[in-house]
């Protein structure tokens, strides 16, 4: 039996492990940006082609994660996390036993269709232990998850790689998100979760037919423009403008996921701090978009950094920026539409990033092959910017 007065720090505890599916859901997909360059020389792959592979993963995540978040509500969280994360997890592991680029699509288009529940469900756990103003910090706590992430994807794939291949990478990476599953069943119950309200009959069909819902869906796409640039493309980036090495590109790679990570906290603690002072949800969230906007045009700057060390400042400042811009934004469905259809919600904004990334994926390799980097890096600093556009002038934030 829980002791009630331990229930606050427990609640947060179990959010932690929860997070950690976070944590190795971004390590999955990570891995592949990360051995990018073996992969493509393997299967003599072309930029264009290895964004069309991110596309596989990235279409069946968009299609499918408004079905995740209705699962998620409908089953409970424990059932379909596990699910989920079972299914990724053997979906890494076949992608180390891939012998061809058909294979490896096949295996992408598994795990995106899987990982479409990774962030609907975070959503559903944070507003189920958490206040409402404590909404953007446990987004910054998963965000950190996600950071995490992608940071180990750097020296545990690079190792696996250089030791044993590319593909024990993947087998490793899979056999995490197994053991995974025991833990959070095991976790879960030590601390019970918030009790939600019954949703009123057609809440979901009203939701749907809210502006604000695809308001923040536009919003939350071209925000995700840098985090995609930034979570496929990092190591490609340095090898190809600065000509290192996998090894000596991994010596920078795992820096800016870390700014990332500092980012989503920053950008969490600010809004939290602002709601405290009296300043609504939502206006508190824009704020915070507003200021990492700004920060985001750095992003435009990258192509004419000197040397590896200054690009690495410039996309940790972009990375960082972008992340308490995601922080926020992720917590303003939970603000507006309430917990009953949390994981619903956040489906959404789910698969308004997994949508930008498919339509992108495959753009920016065409472009980097034929003209570099540049044009790419201007559009991201000015993505976010038109995000906050779209959510001032829709009246969405006021």
């Amino acid at each position: 039996m829980t002791n009630t007065h331990d229930a606050p720090r427990l609640r947060w505890l179990v959010l932690a492990v929860f997070v950690l599916s976070s944590a190795i859901n971004y390590l999955d997909r990570t891995t592949l940006a990360q051995l990018a360059a073996p992969i493509s020389d393997e299967f003599h792959l072309s930029n264009a082609q290895y964004g069309l592979v991110w596309t596989a993963f990235y279409i069946p995540y968009t299609l499918a994660a408004p079905f995740a978040g209705m699962l998620i509500d409908s089953i409970g969280l424990s059932w379909a996390a596990s699910m989920a994360v079972g299914l990724w997890s053997l979906a890494g592991l076949a992608t180390g036993l891939t012998r061809g680029l058909g294979a490896l699509v096949a295996c992408r288009t598994v795990l995106g269709l899987a990982e479409a529940g990774g962030i609907p469900a975070a959503g559903k756990a944070i507003h189920q232990y958490l206040r409402p103003a404590e909404r953007s910090l446990g987004n910054a706590l998963n965000q950190t998850g996600v950071s995490l992430g992608i940071m180990a994807a750097t020296p545990l794939a690079t190792g696996l790689a250089l030791w044993k291949g590319w593909r024990s990478a993947f087998i490793v990476t899979g056999l995490l998100g197994l053991l995974w599953i025991p833990l959070w069943n095991w976790v879960a119950r030590l601390a019970p979760a918030a009790t939600l309200p019954r949703p009123e009959a057609g809440a979901r069909t009203a939701m749907v037919r809210d502006r604000r819902l695809w308001t923040f869906v536009v919003a939350n796409a071209l925000s995700m423009v840098g985090y995609s640039l930034w979570t496929v493309w990092t190591p490609k980036y340095f090898m190809k403008v600065h000509h290192l090495t996998l090894p000596e590109a991994a010596w920078y790679t795992w820096i800016p996921p870390l700014c990332a990570l500092l980012g989503g906290i920053s950008g969490g603690w600010l809004s939290l701090r602002l709601v405290d002072r009296g300043v609504p949800p939502l206006r508190a969230r824009f704020r915070v978009c507003l200021l990492t906007a700004g920060i985001s045009l750095v992003t435009a700057l990258l192509p004419y950094a000197p040397h590896p060390a200054w690009t690495c400042a410039g996309i940790s400042l972009s990375f960082g920026a972008v992340a308490a811009f995601s922080v926020n934004m992720y917590s303003m469905p939970l603000d507006a539409f309430g917990g009953a259809r949390a994981a619903f919600a956040v489906s959404f904004l789910t698969a308004s990033a997994g949508g930008i990334a498919a339509i992108i994926s495959y753009p920016i390799g065409k472009v980097v092959d034929l003209y570099g980097y540049t044009p790419v890096t201007c559009v991201a600093a000015l993505t976010p910017l038109a995000a906050c556009a779209v959510l001032w002038g829709t009246r969405s934030v006021r």
